[in-house]
């Protein structure tokens, strides 16, 4: 295990080195399956699961080299070197500075090591190296299906949700204004332990706006007999949960009753759907849907 600059590897991960070393192993057996020596990974989102990097600076070229044999490869701006360290069990890292270009360094390390393999800016690399595949589809059939060390992540985030959903809801009030409610659903989510901007902004809106889909907060003041609308996210280690909630200020109209009354017998349709072990999301849809075709 190394230590740089009091900065020990791994010590930020989201998940055990064992739980990474299993995923990488189950990627290999994919890519044997396809008949491929070598991959690039560039994908934040498969960087991370494949290896607990993470950073808001994924604009920058990062990628992963992975190997059905021998050790991966992380090339990465050196900036980002003691990010890399924190959250990866990863030793092998080829870092390249502000300046360079990246798909030359690349290239480059690739020689060097005599890998021939797919790659995502494999037009950038096709005319100096040779045969490329697209491994498209590899890693992500593998993420969809959640460890029990991920469940555990979702569930967590859902903690931090509920901690912020609760404290909008109590600032719901006329007087208030849509800011005043992000602020509490935010401020309570982060202080439960959410991350990474709660995973996503929070949508609030009220009276006329709380029909508008995707609505973001607009100062607007809340007012006596209307409904607001709020939904939020929370993350931790990148996982998330999300719950969405209605409110009204006053005695609610019957038709809003009514369609209080349908959201609550589509969700007891749903849930059933989504205890079972296997099948699509969809099933999960079809469920609630049917019960509100029926009542409309």
């Amino acid at each position: 295990m190394q230590q740089l600059n009091n900065v020990i590897q791994g010590s930020e991960s989201a998940f055990s080195a064992q739980e990474y070393a299993q995923r990488i192993q189950r990627t290999r057996e994919r890519l044997n399956a396809a008949g491929v020596d070598v991959m690039i990974v560039t994908g934040p989102e498969n960087i991370f699961w494949l290896t607990g990097q993470q950073t808001p600076g994924y604009y920058a070229f990062q990628a992963l080299v992975l190997p059905t044999e021998g050790d991966p490869v992380f090339v990465i701006r050196q900036l980002e070197y003691f990010n890399f360290i924190a959250n990866t069990f990863i030793s092998d890292a080829a870092i390249y500075q502000d300046g360079d270009n990246p798909v030359d360094f690349l290239v480059a390390l690739l020689l060097q090591r005599g890998w021939f393999l797919p790659v995502a800016v494999y037009e950038a690399l096709q005319s100096r190296i040779g045969s490329l595949a697209d491994t498209a589809g590899v890693i992500e059939p593998l993420r969809a299906v959640k460890s029990a060390a991920e469940v555990e992540k979702i569930a967590q985030a859902a903690r931090y949700v509920d901690a912020g959903m609760q404290a909008g809801m109590a600032a719901v009030r006329a007087g208030a204004d849509e800011n005043a409610l992000v602020s509490a659903m935010m401020g309570a989510a982060i202080a439960a332990g959410s991350e990474y901007d709660v995973g996503m902004e929070p949508l609030v809106s009220s009276g006329p706006r709380s029909g508008v889909p995707h609505g973001t907060w607009r100062r607007r003041v809340l007012q006596d007999n209307e409904p607001v609308f709020l939904e939020m996210a929370a993350a931790h280690d990148r996982y998330h949960a999300a719950l969405m909630r209605s409110a009204w200020l006053g005695r609610p109209p019957a038709i809003a009753m009514e369609m209080e009354k349908v959201c609550q017998e589509a969700l007891q349709a749903a849930l059933p759907a989504a205890t079972l072990t296997s099948g699509p999301c969809a099933k999960i849809s079809n469920a609630s849907l049917g019960s509100v075709t029926t009542a409309c």
